[in-house]
């Protein structure tokens, strides 16, 4: 089993920056690669950001590329996403997740991620 928690949400103006992290623990050798999704209120979950372990592959949406930041820390078992340039469209709830069989024509796709956090909501103000 993997735990993760997210941190680091809150409130931001327009053109600001946040950074998110997602502690993980538990059995983190299972841990393919793992990504962010966010939910918009009213709208489904998307995909935002990958990165496959081992490689260091990262993957962005279109509506992120260029603005976001998908990195991992080994020595304290953290991923992090970097937001910069934030733009009222990117409020919502922030969710990392977690997979043993990450693979790059799936990383979009939440349904095979086995392990998720709990959320952390990023509100951009204009």
């Amino acid at each position: 089993q993997v735990q993760l928690v997210e941190s680091g949400g809150g409130l931001v103006q327009v053109g600001g920056s946040l950074r998110l992290s997602c502690a993980f623990s538990g059995r983190t050798s299972s841990i393919a690669g793992m990504g962010w999704f966010r939910q918009a209120p009213g709208k489904e979950r998307v995909f935002v950001a990958a990165r496959r372990w081992g490689s260091g592959s990262t993957y962005y949406s279109d509506a992120v590329k260029g603005r976001f930041t998908i990195s991992r820390d080994n020595t304290d078992n953290t991923l992090y996403l970097q937001m910069d340039s934030l733009k009222t469209e990117d409020t919502a709830v922030y969710y990392c997740a977690a997979d043993r069989r990450f693979s790059t024509n799936e990383a979009a796709d939440g349904a095979t991620y086995e392990w998720w956090g709990r959320g952390t909501q990023v509100t951009v103000s204009s």
